[in-house]
């Protein structure tokens, strides 16, 4: 996946989050993007610029990626 498509699935997971769930669509989004983040060896910090939110996000990101390890979605 490029920084592009992995930008634009993120904004799109944050843009449609539930009221409330913000911060949990963006861990479900690195969990589910974990390998492809991980391949495309581009950083939390740049696909969230990319997606165009807040830079502190890059922090849930990494937070999902690392839960990608321990968890599966149902």
């Amino acid at each position: 996946m490029t920084i592009k498509s992995l930008g634009a699935k993120l904004r799109e997971k944050y843009l449609h989050a539930p009221k409330g769930e913000k911060v949990t669509m963006i861990h479900l989004f690195a969990i589910e993007s974990a390998q492809e983040i991980i391949d495309s060896g581009v950083s939390a910090k740049a696909i969230v610029a990319e997606a165009g939110i807040n830079d502190s996000y890059a922090t849930e990101v990494s937070k999902g990626v690392k839960l990608s390890k321990y968890v599966r979605v149902n």
